[in-house]
């Protein structure tokens, strides 16, 4: 059951809703909210807060909130958003989990056959192993080959292998290397299907074509409307926009409705070209 819910900054769709029935036979709403937050953000409890409104005033049922903070600050652990006016007063707790904590529970994670486990250890591996492209390669094939020890089926070794990969990018020598080496590795287990580095690796090429082809149509539509709203644009500033990430490029898309004039679109650009 999909939810959406109207921003300011556009239309937010829930990733999944669900709704079940308690085994006497009664209706059971089960709403979970989760926000995956990778950096810190003063504004983060309030964003927790708003969502789990608007859940709330769609449905009419109270949901569960948990933040997962994947960012490298310790001390940053929002946990609460309130205010305390005349007359009114609010106080909303949300639950949350701190990736970081587990890397003094580390064994814990090797030792459990949870596929989240997983995930977690690809994403401290990935921040531990920025300035060692070797190592991240060697964390990398640990953790695939470990998706093949825990004996999951094809299907979930393929999602896992999709999150790893994406998460644990290496540079392209080391990348080829690598895919030599796992396609050797899969052999000597005398998989039944094509090797899943094959695939996953032909379906990841296939996305990144096609998301390069949607990148610059997007692209040319930016700059389109841009020119409408702030006139000409410098060759400069037009490879600035083009050097923006598809993402980007569609908060773009909503923020210049408000342009009166270059200086609009420069502040944004300075505030968010690093994002």
């Amino acid at each position: 059951m999909p939810g959406v819910a109207i921003a300011e900054q556009g239309k937010r769709y829930a990733d999944q809703l669900v709704k079940v029935w308690q085994t006497q036979g009664e209706e059971l709403w089960l709403l979970v909210h989760v926000e995956i937050q990778a950096q810190k953000e003063d504004n983060f409890p309030k964003r927790m807060f708003t969502y789990n409104f608007r859940i709330f005033d769609r449905f009419d049922q109270p949901a569960t909130s948990l933040a997962i903070l994947c960012d490298p600050n310790r001390e940053w652990r929002p946990s609460n958003y309130s205010y305390n006016y005349p007359n009114t007063r609010l106080n909303f707790e949300f639950g949350s989990v701190k990736l970081l904590d587990y890397e003094n529970r580390f064994q814990e994670l090797e030792n459990s056959d949870n596929p989240f486990a997983t995930v977690v250890m690809a994403h401290l591996k990935t921040q531990q192993t920025r300035s060692s492209p070797e190592q991240r390669k060697i964390w990398k094939f640990s953790l695939i080959r470990r998706l093949y020890d825990l004996g999951l089926e094809e299907q979930d070794i393929r999602n896992l292998y999709r999150f790893i990969d994406w998460v644990m990018i290496l540079p392209k020598a080391l990348e080829n290397q690598f895919w030599k080496e796992f396609k050797q590795f899969e052999q000597e287990r005398t998989m039944r299907y094509i090797t899943t580095s094959e695939r996953i690796g032909y379906e990841r090429g296939k996305q990144e074509g096609e998301q390069k082809g949607q990148q610059k149509g997007q692209q040319r539509l930016i700059l389109r409307l841009l020119q409408r709203r702030v006139g000409e644009l410098s060759p400069e500033l037009q490879e600035r926009i083009q050097s923006l990430s598809l993402n980007q490029l569609e908060n773009l898309g909503e923020a210049l409705l408000d342009f009166t004039a270059t200086e609009d679109l420069l502040n944004w650009l300075q505030t968010n070209q690093s994002a």
